[in-house]
């Protein structure tokens, strides 16, 4: 497999590239030092190979190494995130009052 993850800026989505094809994405809004992850979407033409696990995980990092806390309101990314405690640190958490 010859996958790569790439930030689509112009886009607002990071994408999986597959062979140089577009596999999916996982749309995102960069408010300040928030990333919210809105929408993953993987084409049925390349489900079941890892492919939507190997871009949340390429699209963390990055946010990690940008110092962003991240708000993962797609299903998928939260699903992702849960079974993967070590980034769980990302997760954006309210100040409290």
């Amino acid at each position: 497999m010859t996958a790569e993850v790439v930030d689509a800026r112009d886009r607002r989505r990071y994408e999986i590239r597959d062979e140089g094809e577009v596999a999916g994405f996982a749309d995102y809004i960069v408010t300040g030092e928030l990333i919210t992850f809105t929408h993953t979407e993987i084409d049925p033409a390349h489900e079941g190979r890892g492919l939507g696990g190997t871009l949340v995980r390429g699209a963390l990092d990055d946010a990690r190494s940008r110092g962003l806390a991240v708000l993962p309101l797609c299903p998928f990314v939260k699903g992702w995130i849960q079974r993967h405690p070590d980034y769980s640190d990302l997760v954006y958490r309210a100040p409290e009052e």
